[in-house]
């Protein structure tokens, strides 16, 4: 008997809100099961047997365990999506993957690190966290002004993957205000039909 798609996941997290955001967009129901970081629950025993790295978020699918955002994508697209959202034409899958490495290379140092610092008070560089994402977000503007999405004109989960830390960045005390293309984008996603926000915080430049 099939059982239903669980996410370990935390309310605040934007890994999590990337498999949440797309769980929704396919229209696939699915249990919420929020973890506590605050008491170090993804560190406890019973979910490190889920993901050995202490990390979120977790999707258990019928007996299948997947951890990491980008891998959850993946599999979500390549099980339950049309090739729309995962091409799997060498030339497509490549382009979209790339979108899946920024998003764990200059996303997560950048935007996602400088939020880090002030909704979960990290100890990390804000200040280096704000350059590299005014240096991605410079690169980014330019990419979008010459087509609807990351991957030419129809979204991918590129874009899923992309768009909640980006969409935050004010969090992390980074204006987007001087970046229209990226505003523009970041509306076409939450235009899309199934389309579910992730919890804003007050602080930095959104109070």
């Amino acid at each position: 008997m099939s059982q239903p798609i669980r996410l370990y996941r935390h309310p605040l997290s934007g890994h999590s809100h990337r498999v949440e955001l797309f769980l929704s967009l396919l229209n696939l129901p699915f249990e919420k099961l929020d973890v506590d970081l605050a008491t170090a629950a993804h560190k406890q025993p019973d979910f490190l047997k889920l993901n050995p790295f202490g990390q979120l978020p977790v999707l258990e699918d019928n007996g299948v365990i997947i951890a990491d955002s980008n891998a959850i994508l993946v599999y979500l697209a390549t099980k339950y999506a049309d090739a729309r959202w995962l091409p799997r034409d060498p030339q497509g899958a490549a382009a979209v993957q790339r979108w899946l490495s920024v998003a764990a290379g200059q996303i997560a140092y950048g935007p996602a690190a400088a939020r880090l610092v002030k909704v979960f008070g990290a100890k990390l560089d804000h200040e280096r966290a704000k350059a590299l994402t005014d240096g991605l977000f410079k690169h980014l503007e330019d990419h979008l002004s010459t087509r609807l999405f990351l991957v030419e004109n129809s979204p991918t989960i590129a874009d899923v993957a992309g768009y909640t830390y980006i969409a935050h960045a004010p969090e992390g005390e980074v204006s987007l205000e001087p970046y229209p293309q990226i505003r523009a984008w970041l509306t076409r996603i939450e235009q899309l039909p199934g389309f579910v926000p992730m919890v804003k915080t007050s602080v930095g430049l959104a109070v």
